[in-house]
């Protein structure tokens, strides 16, 4: 087996491509997975985010296409071939700009369609003909509706973070594709784990597949340094800023586990002094773009982010990685802190863990098989602008809930005595309702005024009268000049008196 991209026997313009962006090397996805894909057979492949996957698939693929270059202008020269699945626009967008620049010096078209974006430009670009399809499967599958995209003539088709497709429900999407597909095709499957949901994926629509796995399942990447220092909630932000200042970084990823905890924390750090920008799903596509273009250009310091932005990209040089919030899925750790250390450089994963993470770390300790230790950070008695004035939790923005109380933690453990995450003042008044029953015995509920007329027993009254629309009602036997199924008219003031 190779290990040297001019020792594959590539096709000239793809050579040349290969050897104008740099390729010396292969990794050890692509020096396994391109001469078995360059054999048509199916793959399902295992390894570390960052390591190269994009090469790994698109140059082999593009070598077997190549049999069906023309220069014809007749879209029906030129039906997809092709297709590359993936979970994110950002992610499709990258690996669409990579498959370019590899077909760069040959005639195969490829396009690139994904959700936020306006459909007319996709469908004229899919209506001139495109070999090589990149999308994500809910905006493929309106195109496939729209009957803008005919799938009966592909012969590969690639499923790029398999395990992140199905995490945010893609199956049923995926389903749907495929079963649009020839039965006779290439399958090319790629996921950072092999969960059984993958193994069963691979089941059903692969055969017999070649395994490769260049790394244990979930390892993290040994150039990336992990640390993990216990913080409250209230104290993350002067966390994150002791450590650039402290480490001399500039640039950094901070992941957060909602879109609106992201603006907040943008904003936040924004105000203190630091250049950021926010990435999540709320925003629109061409917002997104620009704050990950921004980010790429050294614009801002800090990419504010969900876990849209934790698969697949690939920014170089990004020295640092902070999980302000730890995640709720532990294999999520696994691909947020590859953002960092990639390509083999070092890089800095810094994980704030709060009282009430105990659980979602020890499911991390069981995934990367590691045992992890909590730091305390000595920041010098160092403290932040907002905790200066107001200890409240709502003079600060933040929520109320978030807030341990004296008695213990959100997780119900005992926190008297201090320990890692150190202990509250007594400030609070709402901490008087957690006290022990001896220490908040001189506790006594306001008077409450009572209206005596309420206190009174009930007395029935003295005489028999008609109730009042018993009294209203005419009398039997008498008659209206008015028949009964008409309405009355409701008398109203006049706004100006009529003239006698």
């Amino acid at each position: 087996m190779t290990d040297s991209f001019s020792n594959l026997s590539l096709a000239e313009p793809l050579a040349r491509a290969v050897a104008e962006m740099g390729y010396a090397s292969m990794t050890p996805i692509q020096a396994q997975a391109i001469p078995v894909v360059l054999t048509g057979q199916d793959v399902m492949g295992a390894a570390q985010t960052g390591t190269g996957k994009t090469a790994a698939f698109s140059l082999p693929l593009l070598q077997r296409l190549l049999k069906h270059e023309n220069s014809s202008t007749s879209p029906a020269r030129h039906p997809v071939r092709a297709l590359v699945l993936l979970p994110t626009r950002e992610l499709a967008d990258q690996v669409a700009q990579q498959i370019k620049l590899y077909a760069k010096y040959t005639q195969m078209r490829s396009a690139v369609v994904f959700g936020g974006m306006d459909m007319k430009p996709q469908t004229l670009e899919l209506k001139r003909g495109v070999e090589i399809l990149v999308a994500t499967p809910g905006r493929l599958l309106d195109h496939i509706e729209a009957k803008n995209a005919v799938l009966n003539q592909v012969e590969y088709v690639v499923l790029d973070e398999a395990d992140r497709m199905l995490d945010i429900g893609f199956l049923p999407d995926l389903q749907r594709i495929l079963s649009y597909l020839p039965k006779q095709r290439t399958t090319l499957l790629f996921s950072a784990t092999f969960s059984p949901e993958i193994k069963r994926l691979a089941g059903s629509y692969l055969q017999n597949p070649v395994t490769i796995e260049v790394a244990r399942p979930n390892e993290t990447a040994s150039t990336v340094e992990q640390r993990f220092y216990a913080a409250q909630d209230d104290d993350k932000r002067r966390v994150v800023k002791h450590v650039l200042t402290s480490r001399g970084i500039k640039q950094a990823f901070v992941f957060v586990n909602s879109k609106l905890g992201c603006a907040r924390l943008a904003r936040s750090l924004e105000r203190d002094g630091l250049k950021t920008t926010a990435l999540h799903g709320d925003k629109s596509q061409d917002e997104r773009l620009k704050a990950l273009d921004a980010f790429k250009q050294g614009e801002v310091d800090l990419l504010v982010c969900t876990d849209v932005a934790a698969r697949g990209l690939d920014i170089k040089d990004v020295p640092a990685v902070f999980n302000f919030d730890v995640p709720f899925n532990a294999e999520d750790y696994v691909h947020r802190i590859g953002r960092t250390g990639r390509a083999g450089a070092s890089g800095l994963a810094v994980t704030l863990v709060s009282p009430s993470d105990t659980r979602l770390v020890s499911d991390i300790e069981k995934l990367i098989k590691k045992k992890i230790d909590i730091e305390t950070l000595d920041m010098g008695g160092e403290r932040s602008d907002d905790r200066r004035g107001s200890d409240r939790p709502s003079d600060r923005g933040g929520d109320r809930r978030a807030a341990p109380r004296e008695g213990g933690s959100r997780d119900g453990g005992s926190r008297e005595g201090g320990g890692l995450w150190g202990r509250r003042d007594h400030s609070d008044p709402r901490d008087v309702l957690d006290a022990p029953r001896e220490r908040r015995s001189s506790f006594r509920p306001a008077p409450v005024n009572r209206d005596p007329f309420f206190e009174k027993p009930y007395e029935a009254p003295s005489s028999e009268a008609a109730p009042v629309w018993e009294s209203a009602k005419p009398a039997a036997g008498a008659r209206s000049s008015i028949s009964a199924n008409i309405k009355p008219k409701r008398k109203v003031a006049a706004l100006f008196k009529t003239g006698e």
